[in-house]
């Protein structure tokens, strides 16, 4: 990674809406067809509300649409191999170029459930996926109430038809498409970007500025650049002489806010979105003290320890392992390594907790019966997210814990970082070579 990435341009709000429909569209065309057929589902129902919205339906919509219109189905369903997916919108507007108008209240009559249970015959589907989940929220949204009306519309004899499309929605919403993946990088180098200047003079002033301050910085600059995040940016330090801050404050949003002074090092947890697609972060830095020109060797060792943390991790990624072996192989080789290491790594995409496994908890390393049990699948991005304490002999032997995340992507069987990770600590201020 960069020591300070300069800041790429940002697409101004038609570009980028003209972007993220073309890759809507190839999206449509390529993943819905592999993932029901992966799945062996003949039709998928996606059904919301405006205000109301089903996660998935949110990600089908053409950019100038910023909500489902009144209720909005969309019906996917396959016609056999050597056909496209049929593709229709049973609304009253159309939510996009990618799906036939199938219900007209002046042609089809006023009952929009009831052209749905039309469609449904004509088309006879041996198995009809809705989004219902007890595992993934993301997989759940279609509402009680318009499930309640589904049964009702189609009958006894198709109801008996429906099934979970859990597999398919998280499919759908972890599966990254090249033209995507072509554009991750400079995605994540603009939160690179971000986070350096945040963690710069030009940003903190010791004994003046508050890690309070730092977040709100973070928060102001993200909107000045027409940019989105989907968390408040957490800003927390750890200083010699005192206890360890609690992880459970770190990661409830309730920090404190304490004024930044020399020595201390800080921590930034932060994420942007762009072009639908989000990014999570987390770097530390130094403050200098006076007459220093680099941090203590124990804070840099703890730095090249969570690398070589990363590293296990990431070497033991392979398609199909499910959440919870990737954490305990991880832990295992972790601990054979000598280090004392927590995993709680998770996938990123259109959402920044995004859909797929979930490779450990910060605050539970056991095994989780549910999202733990979901595999890694091919093509997928991935928010490699873990802490290690390491003992700080500057500082009395205090342990410390460095949390470290940076971003990747998994092809299936490679994964790489997509814009490199923190290997040396952001000093505080920053110290300029003579070329500079």
């Amino acid at each position: 990674e960069a020591a300070d990435p300069p800041m790429p341009a940002v697409l101004d709000l038609r570009a980028q809406a003209q972007v993220r429909d073309a890759w809507l569209g190839k999206r449509l065309d390529t993943v819905v067809p592999m993932l029901m057929r992966r799945e062996g589902i003949d039709m998928w129902l996606v059904i919301a509300r405006e205000y109301d919205e089903d996660p998935v339906i949110e990600t089908m919509l053409r950019a100038t649409w910023l909500r489902a219109r009144r209720r909005t189905i969309l019906l996917f369903f396959d016609r056999g191999p050597d056909e496209p997916i049929e593709k229709l919108s049973v609304a009253r507007y159309a939510p996009g170029t990618w799906f036939e108008p199938a219900w007209n209240p002046e042609e089809h009559g006023s009952d929009q459930w009831a052209r749905l249970a039309e469609l449904i015959r004509e088309r006879d589907p041996a198995r009809i996926g809705i989004n219902r989940s007890s595992r993934f929220s993301l997989a759940d949204g279609l509402g009680s109430t318009q499930y309640e009306e589904l049964i009702a519309a189609i009958g006894e004899k198709f109801a008996k038809r429906l099934v979970s499309a859990e597999s398919l929605a998280i499919g759908w919403l972890e599966t990254r498409i090249d033209d995507e993946m072509a554009a991750y990088p400079t995605i994540v180098r603009m939160a690179h970007s971000i986070l350096a200047e945040g963690l710069s003079e030009k940003v903190i002033t010791p004994g003046i500025t508050t890690t309070a301050d730092v977040a709100w910085w973070y928060r102001n600059r993200i909107r000045s650049l027409g940019l989105d995040t989907w968390f408040h940016p957490g800003v927390s330090l750890e200083r010699a002489g005192e206890i360890e801050q609690s992880m459970t404050t770190q990661f409830a949003g309730e920090q404190e806010t304490t004024t930044i002074q020399p020595g201390d090092l800080l921590h930034v947890d932060f994420g942007i979105s762009y072009l639908g697609l989000n990014t999570d972060t987390q770097h530390h830095a130094y403050v200098l003290r006076p007459g220093e020109t680099d941090a203590p060797q124990g804070l840099k060792v703890g730095i090249a320890t969570g690398n070589r943390v990363q590293d296990i991790l990431m070497s033991n990624f392979k398609t199909g392992i499910s959440g919870n072996d990737l954490k305990d192989v991880a832990r295992r080789d972790s601990a054979a390594a000598g280090f004392d290491a927590t995993i709680y790594s998770h996938a990123l995409g259109y959402h920044g907790h995004g859909a797929g496994p979930w490779v450990g908890m910060w605050d539970d390393q056991e095994a989780r019966p549910d999202k733990g049990d979901y595999p890694v699948q091919p093509k997928t991005a991935w928010s490699i997210e873990l802490n290690v304490r390491v003992p700080v002999p500057e500082w009395d032997g205090k342990a410390v814990r460095f949390k470290s995340e940076e971003d990747a992507y998994f092809d299936g069987e490679n994964i790489q970082f997509l814009d490199g990770r923190q290997e040396e600590l952001h000093l505080i201020p920053r110290q300029r070579s003579r070329s500079e």
